[in-house]
């Protein structure tokens, strides 16, 4: 049963899910935005692939006091590995009784939505915090970029992982762009800051920004960019965003009178977040 969703807005998107009976939809905590009356809440600090999906009380199938054992040490790792991706604990479950319901979800910054679509073969990754909701017979998961990519990559340390079949609907800042690194000869550079998804099978990873000459060092210094960029190659769906969370905190600091950029814009930015 395909999820029926909306996408509406423009500067702050909201996604509007119609719920049939029988159909449950999950989101992260802080993500909810309104219910009909006939749609039930329920927060649990299991996601689906850790039982998540599996009505609490119900004894089919649990396998005992084994079952529920191992069950609840798979909850216990699913939250502590978001725990320490710095994401939300408890996830919230919203399904229709009594015929069908409507649920609203949005994200946390100003910015474009996105329903993608798992149909078992691919799975998808995403920036930290851009999962909104998604179809219970979705996998959420935390996959950590560990080694040298991981640490110069920032925000690229952590991803989110989404396996199984079923809608999922993501969001990041300012404008969505589409792209494949097929088109362009295989291989694209970008802001790290910039990644909001892309499927399994594009290689990620994180390059220094030039070589450390009077060029490099420039770049580094003026260009905004710091010393790394994130690559990614392979050919496979990419969702690129046009406002980076640091670029949108200088900007707010800027207009309180409080900017930490500095005049360079680069590697001598005086912010200590």
């Amino acid at each position: 049963m395909t999820l029926q969703q909306e996408i509406v807005g423009n500067a702050m998107q909201m996604a509007v899910v119609s719920l049939e009976p029988g159909q449950t939809v999950y989101c992260e905590a802080g993500k909810f935005l309104f219910k009909t009356t006939n749609v039930t809440m329920e927060t649990r600090l299991g996601g689906p692939s850790d039982g998540g999906r599996r009505p609490q009380g119900g004894g089919a199938g649990g396998g005992g006091m084994g079952g529920m054992l191992r069950q609840a040490m798979g909850t216990a790792m699913q939250a502590g590995q978001r725990a320490l991706a710095g994401e939300s604990l408890a996830f919230q479950y919203f399904a229709a009784r009594g015929g069908e319901g409507t649920v609203g979800f949005a994200g946390v910054l100003p910015g474009e939505m996105r329903a993608l679509e798992l149909d078992g073969t691919r799975a998808w990754f995403a920036e930290k915090d851009a999962f909104v909701a998604a179809e219970s017979t979705v996998d959420f998961g935390i996959a950590f970029q560990g080694g040298r990519t991981g640490r110069k990559g920032g925000e690229g340390f952590v991803l989110e992982k989404f396996t199984g079949r079923g809608t999922v609907i993501i969001a990041g800042a300012g404008n969505f762009i589409d792209l494949d690194p097929a088109d362009f000869g295989g291989r694209v550079e970008v802001d790290t800051g910039c990644v909001v998804a892309f499927e399994e099978g594009i290689r990620y990873g994180v390059q220094r920004v030039g070589g450390l000459d009077r060029q490099g060092l420039m770049n580094a210094v003026f260009g905004g960019e710091g010393l790394s960029l994130a690559t990614l190659e392979g050919s496979g769906r990419v969702i690129l965003q046009s406002l980076t969370i640091e670029s949108l905190a200088n900007a707010l600091r800027k207009a309180q009178g409080g900017d930490k950029q500095g005049p360079t814009g680069g590697l001598f930015s005086t912010d200590a977040g």
